[in-house]
């Protein structure tokens, strides 16, 4: 699409288990180095303490969200829309005016980033700022950004003046690689939405795009919605276990690490419960991907998305899971027999493993085996000395040094969010990471990262710093505590930082290919790759401390840890590949042979073994069907790619900084 592929909240890591140096691609002469600030400070102080919030000041200049002067107030999205869709329109008159060359790409790749500074930065503010007036602002800006895109995906005037570039063989020849490949990029990005149709179809087209936005957008929020039910149905001993608001308890997650057997099973059973209205949603949203897919000429949806992917075609991606499931087969139910084992210990009145057990029952098994009780690593991981784990990596790695800035007034949606300048030893700032940490009321569940704004070469010979934001739902500091973080959540991190840097070093060009807008079965190979870094005991050694006395994580304690993680790793693989498969039929032939619900049951029990729950939906909290529609395959593929990776290159040393 012109508004390029955006990795944000739907980009994050795998599905969550049931009850989870880089080159600056040869421009380095061309761009002009940042300089350094003074208003820079260490990262690490800046996550263990409780922010103090400003001085009271009642004539400073307020800054708009990010920085962009429009967006003080949510009535400035209509704003920064309507410049977007005037600065479109000239680019559109220009590019179609200009003889065809390298220009013609230049102008597109603006046309692209034109819109998506708008649409990437309302992606975000439209499900995580606090104030309902700027999410509904966001919305807004998404609809209009998002139906002009599609508009202009099915412009044939628009098409006409970059197919006379490509169809000049001398003049593609005398491309560089690079801005070849962006050229062919955008031309696909017409081709897979219906430019070849008549005006009639064409139409068609878009209007089934804004649909399925639409769609999108609504499946996406009624994944986080919370289940109720009658308080006198619940046993009143583990009631206190969620929310109660007057004759009603409200269950908004799994609770998959609660130690109670009946709170697991209490909140897997109403939070899956299924929502008549969400059920409809998907159904809606799936069959108007596949009319689409029709229209434009392929025979499923799953054939149109992985157009341009590795894996290229579902037959590919289905032999890719059928033969992995089959890999992992004996291990998983190796797995799934010591799983039931510490059931059948515990609960031997109730010892069938259910689909709400393994994440806490794996848990147990490693605190027993190898005396990892979370509590015990806690108090080495605060939040700041991850960071500064962080912060020593990346400038043994990459010559990268991260430093907390103080973000001006009314540039932040939220008091704690903490702004990082991200700087490179020789070739100064690269660009800023937003870190959105902290549990809020009303804040999505997930992790995640959003893509706000891409790097790219401007005509001026400047570089467009890009700017991310990582979102995650951690416990805040207080005055005497720091943020505390378990193995897991430190894992957590890693991965999403991963995202993040990728973001930052993908520096190309062209903003439509920078940083992760990559094909996406590659995508998460960064992030996956970070995690094989904070399971590597010689790279954590190097940051867990005592939070009170500074002590070092003892050096057994981060070897039993390491070696933990791969308790139950094959049962949670096999989740993943069941999860894969169920997002391929799917989107593969319609109309589907079943509802999606009996066809959830039929996909549990071939690619995962254990049984379906009556009266449960989970397919209806499966946001990554929207964002990653018939591409959820791409964690597995990408962890394949990035276990080669670590095995070549870090395995003997992760401080092994010549492979970059």
């Amino acid at each position: 699409m012109l508004c390029a592929g955006r990795l944000g909240g739907l980009g994050s890591r795998a599905a969550p288990l049931w009850p989870g140096r880089a080159g600056s691609r040869g421009l380095g002469a061309r761009i002009r180095a940042r300089g350094v600030s003074t208003s820079w400070f260490p990262v690490g102080a800046a996550f263990n303490v409780k922010p103090q919030g400003r001085r009271l000041d009642l004539f400073g200049e307020r800054r708009g969200l990010f920085g962009v002067p429009e967006l003080s107030a949510p009535e400035g999205f209509r704003v920064a829309q309507e410049n977007a869709l005037r600065k479109a329109d000239l680019l559109v008159e220009r590019v179609c005016s200009v003889a065809p060359g390298p220009q013609t790409v230049l102008i597109f790749d603006e046309l692209s980033d034109s819109l998506c500074r708008v649409a990437d930065l309302a992606d975000f503010v439209k499900i995580a700022h606090p104030e309902p007036a700027f999410r509904e602002a966001a919305e807004e800006a998404c609809t209009s950004i998002g139906t002009a895109v599609e508009k202009l995906n099915t412009n044939v005037e628009l098409y006409r003046s970059l197919q006379k570039l490509l169809a000049d063989k001398k003049l593609v020849d005398s491309l560089d690689p690079e801005t070849r490949r962006v050229a062919e990029l955008f031309m696909f990005d017409f081709e897979i939405s219906g430019i070849h149709l008549d005006k009639e179809k064409r139409k068609r087209a878009v209007d089934l795009n804004v649909k399925i936005l639409d769609l999108s957008n609504t499946f996406l929020m009624g994944t986080n919605f919370p289940n109720k039910i009658e308080k006198h149905l619940l046993p009143e001993h583990i009631r206190q276990n969620f929310v109660v608001a007057g004759n009603h308890v409200i269950v908004d997650g799994l609770h998959a690490e609660s130690p109670d057997d009946l709170v697991r099973e209490a909140a897997y059973k109403i939070f899956l419960y299924p929502n008549a209205g969400q059920l409809r949603c998907l159904e809606e949203l799936l069959s108007n991907r596949d009319l689409l897919a029709k229209l434009v000429g392929y025979s499923t949806y799953s054939h149109r998305a992985l157009q341009g992917t590795i894996a290229q075609s579902p037959e590919t991606v289905m032999q890719f899971l059928e033969k992995l499931s089959e890999k992992l087969s004996e291990r998983t139910i190796r797995d799934f027999e010591m799983i039931r084992g510490m059931k059948m210990k515990l609960n031997p009145q109730n010892s069938e493993l259910m689909p709400w057990d393994p994440p806490y029952y794996s848990g147990v098994i490693r605190a027993e085996r190898y005396n990892i009780e979370p509590s015990l690593y806690c108090p080495f991981f605060s939040l700041g000395a991850c960071m500064e784990g962080l912060n020593t990596l990346f400038g043994r790695l990459l010559g990268i040094t991260l430093y907390a800035e103080q973000p001006a007034k009314g540039e932040v949606w939220c008091e704690g969010v903490r702004k990082l300048a991200v700087v490179h030893e020789s070739e100064g700032l690269l660009g800023y990471i937003y870190c959105d940490f902290f549990q809020r009321a009303g804040k999505p569940h997930q992790d995640c990262h959003f893509t706000i704004r891409g790097g790219r070469l401007k005509e001026d010979g400047d570089y467009q710093l890009p700017v991310v934001v990582l979102m995650l739902n951690l416990p805040h500091p207080s005055r005497n505590l720091p943020t505390l973080l378990t193995p897991g959540m430190m894992e957590n991190l890693f991965h999403e930082m991963g995202h993040a840097m990728h973001s930052m070093l993908g520096r190309t060009r062209y903003q439509h290919v920078t940083g992760t807008r990559c094909p996406t079965d590659f995508a998460e190979v960064p992030s996956i790759l970070m995690e094989y870094f904070a399971n590597d005991h010689r790279v954590v050694s190097q940051f867990a401390r005592h939070y009170q006395t500074g002590q070092s994580l003892p050096k057994n304690m981060v070897s039993r840890l390491c070696e933990s993680k791969k308790v139950g790793a094959a049962a949670d693989m096999q989740l993943q590949v069941f999860y894969a498969a169920l997002d391929q039929i799917y989107h593969g032939k319609h109309p589907l042979t079943a509802s999606t619900t009996d066809i959830l049951r039929e996909t549990q029990e071939k690619f995962y073994g254990l049984p379906y729950v009556p009266n449960t939906a989970w397919q209806l909290r499966f946001s990554h069907l929207v964002g990653y529609g018939a591409k959820y395959y791409s964690y597995l593929m990408s962890r394949a790619v990035a276990s080669m990776v670590w095995k070549e290159c870090f395995r003997r040393d992760p401080f092994n900084s010549t492979n970059f």
